[in-house]
């Protein structure tokens, strides 16, 4: 894993808490998209080299629903860059982690994702992004 390429955070309003991000880290989201197989709204922060990705529900049987329903708002997963995503799900897979996609899927910011059940790794959820090659 190259490094932490961001921290979803689950929230009820995008709007209200893109007002609480932009005063917290002095700056605008540089991205706001829907992803629809997701039932997602997203805004993403530049925090140095890292980012933070705002996660509002678009429809209530989201993942994002579900989670604040159970847990409220709060801290939903952490994402790692990775260079290989097919190759590090394989290793991860060998590791002994249970992996909740079997193949990666297009996700927010331009990055194909696969997630890691929480369960294999102490209650977090793990996202492993790969950056779309634009051709």
């Amino acid at each position: 894993m190259d490094k932490i390429e961001h921290i979803g955070i689950a929230v009820k309003n995008i709007s209200e808490a893109n007002k609480i991000y932009e005063a917290l880290l002095g700056s605008s989201p540089y991205k706001s998209e829907k992803v629809e197989s997701e039932g997602v709204k997203t805004s993403f922060f530049r925090c140095g080299e890292s980012k933070i990705e705002l996660l509002e529900a678009s429809n209530p049987d989201s993942p994002i629903a579900k989670f604040i329903e159970k847990k409220g708002e709060g801290i939903h997963h952490i994402a790692f860059a990775v260079k290989d995503i097919k190759a590090e799900m394989e290793r991860l897979k060998n590791e002994g982690f249970m992996l909740l996609n079997t193949i990666p899927k297009k996700g927010a910011d331009n990055k194909l994702v696969a997630f890691l059940h929480p369960k294999s790794a102490n209650g977090v959820l793990v996202e492993l992004c790969q950056e779309i090659e634009n051709k």
